[in-house]
Formats: C-alpha cells, structure tokens, sequence
C-alpha cells in the first residue's frame, strides 16, 4: 500500500520541493508518498493530452486505485479524503493521484480514474498543487490517526 503522484511537468521549483520534503518526511506507513514528474509532451492541444495521458495510463497498474484530480471533480473536505483514502488502504489497494498538463487529460484516462477530486473549482498552477497535495495527504495521516493537527 502506497500513495503515487503522478504528474505532467518539471521538477518541483525550489519553493515547491521545501514544503513537499516537509509534509513527505513527516508521512509514515501506508502513507508511503512517492512522485513521479513525467515530462510535457512537445506537442500542444489535443495531440498533447493524448501523448501525455497515454504516458499516464502506462504507469498506472490495474489493480491501483486512480485519483485524478480535475477542477471538475468532486470536492471533499479533508476529513472526507483521509476517509478516502484510509478506505483504499484497508482494501490492501495502492492508491495513484494524477496530475494531468497544462491540456488536461483524454477520456481514456478520465475512464480509468475510479474518481475524480477537485481541490477547488478554481484553477492552480501544478507546482501549486502539488504542494496543497502533499500538505492534504499529510493531513489525512494525522486525521486517520486521530492525531490533534487538523482542529474542526
């Protein structure tokens, strides 16, 4: 049992990568955290979504639990995602979130997914989202396990 990121672009800017170190160092079993950057495709509109979310599906196993996150998606609120994902976890399954580029992602992907979460309905640049998601998957953690960090 594990968590996958999935994600279209760069390296994480400098900025990015402290507050991503702080909240993975912090993650214990089965909150095991691992990124995975693919790169962007050189193509642009749709032969670019197609490019990239074939290179997508291709890391993803079948027996993973595909999280992708869309600004169309639905909402949770963390204790729903600590939910989420503790559920996955009791089910013996790896769970894979996927962060599509700048053209999102085709419908092949959108089908594979076994649900689609929108951080927010506004848009954030990538590099910001993987820092709120890094940040969410450790407040999941310490939800799960009743520790005082998230306060209702």
């Amino acid at each position: 049992m594990s968590i996958t990121v999935l994600a279209i672009g760069k390296k994480h800017e400098a900025w990015v990568s402290e507050g991503v170190e702080r909240y993975t160092k912090r993650l214990r079993k089965p909150y095991d955290l691992t990124w995975k950057l693919l790169p962007h495709s050189s193509r642009e509109g749709d032969a670019a979504r197609d490019e990239e979310s074939a290179r997508l599906l291709g890391a993803v196993k079948g027996d993973d639990h595909v999280v992708l996150l869309d600004e169309r998606g639905k909402n949770l609120s963390s204790p729903e995602v600590a939910n989420h994902l503790q559920t996955q976890f009791s089910g013996g399954r790896s769970v894979v979130l996927i962060i599509g580029g700048a053209y999102g992602v085709n419908q092949a992907l959108t089908s594979r997914a076994n649900f689609t979460w929108s951080l927010s309905r506004l848009v954030f640049p990538h590099q910001l989202v993987r820092l709120i998601l890094a940040e969410q998957i450790y407040r999941a953690q310490e939800i799960s396990g009743g520790r005082p960090y998230h306060h209702v």
